[in-house]
């Protein structure tokens, strides 16, 4: 008989566990894998990312701490501004009310005051609407 015939009459072999590590090969080849090393970009995916987040993280935490939602500390230190209603005419622009209202302020500033007073979101006016502007 050849060899291949006696190996199938046998049956499978099984080795035991305790047979694989005692084989000298074996043990040779786990203590002589090299040490981790880590590449430049591995050292940057490992270290630097992080740091950006926390930086990122830092920095929108200090938005909240110091947001300028506030608009005064106390409600004395509240101040209005005075106001006068104007109605719009025919013809008339925001540009035209801004600088008869207020001819020694840019006429720029006075309007985004009005717009910002009236919650408009567009900067055309329609003639009869009223119109708070900030006073002299």
């Amino acid at each position: 008989m050849s060899a291949f015939s006696a190996s199938q009459d046998s049956g499978p072999q099984f080795v035991s566990v305790q047979h694989l590590t005692a084989v000298p090969e074996f043990r040779a080849r786990k203590e002589s894998l090299p040490p981790l090393r880590l590449t430049r970009r591995g050292r940057v995916v490992l270290i630097g990312i992080p740091l950006v987040l926390i930086a990122a993280l830092l920095f929108l935490l200090a938005g909240f701490l110091n947001a300028p939602a506030k608009a005064a500390d106390s409600a004395a230190d509240l101040s209005l501004t005075p106001t006068v209603s104007v109605t719009v005419q025919p013809g008339q622009s925001l540009w035209g009310i801004a600088a008869a209202v207020s001819p020694e302020r840019d006429p720029r500033d006075v309007i985004a005051d009005i717009v910002q007073l009236n919650n408009l979101t567009a900067g055309t006016v329609l003639p009869g609407q009223q119109l708070f502007v900030p006073a002299k």
